[in-house]
C-alpha cells in the first residue's frame, strides 16, 4: 500500500516550481506508486494563491500558473473530506491559522505524513503531548522515514 503524503503549500512549490532536489525522491516514490499525495480544495485554493505571487523573476505567468495547477491535479488525488470538524477538534491548534488547514487535511485523508517545511508545523509534530495519528516531516526526514524502498530513484 503506497504511503499517503499530504505537503503544504512551500513543499508544491519546490515540487512546482523550483525542482527541489529535497522533494525529487518523493516525486520518484509517487512515479512508482510506492506514495500517493492527496489534496483538498483549501489547500489546493492556497497553492493557486502562491501561484500568482511574485515567487521568481520574472514572475509566473498566467500559462505557468495554470500549467504548475494541472500539474499538481495530475499527481495528487482529491479529498473531499466529510465534515471532520468533530475530529479537528481533537487536532492541536497551530500557531499559524493559516496551516491548520493541512493538519485537518492530515487527518481527513488518514495521512501517513504532512510533508512540510513551515516551523509551526514541524513543532507541532514534536509535541509529546497529544500524538498525532499522523507524523510532520520535512522532506528530507519523510524520505528517512519511509524508507529506501519507498524511493527506488531517490
Amino acid at each position: 500500500m503506497p504511503a499517503r503524503l499530504v505537503l503544504d503549500t512551500n513543499v508544491w512549490l519546490d515540487w512546482l516550481v523550483f525542482d527541489d532536489p529535497a522533494v525529487r525522491p518523493l516525486r520518484a516514490a509517487v512515479a512508482a506508486r510506492a506514495a500517493e499525495v492527496l489534496i483538498d480544495a483549501a489547500c489546493e485554493a492556497e497553492l493557486a494563491r502562491v501561484l500568482a505571487y511574485p515567487l521568481r523573476k520574472p514572475p509566473l505567468d498566467a500559462a505557468a500558473q495554470a500549467a504548475c495547477l494541472a500539474a499538481c491535479r495530475g499527481v495528487a488525488r482529491r479529498v473531499a473530506p466529510e465534515d471532520t470538524r468533530a475530529r479537528a477538534a481533537a487536532l492541536p491548534a497551530c500557531r499559524d491559522p493559516d496551516d491548520q488547514k493541512f493538519l485537518e487535511l492530515a487527518l481527513a485523508a488518514s495521512a501517513d505524513l504532512l510533508v512540510t517545511k513551515d516551523r509551526a508545523l514541524l513543532e507541532l509534530g514534536g509535541r509529546k503531548r497529544r500524538p498525532l495519528p499522523f507524523r510532520i516531516a520535512t522532506p528530507e526526514e519523510a524520505v528517512r522515514v519511509l524508507g529506501a524502498e519507498a524511493f527506488p530513484h531517490g
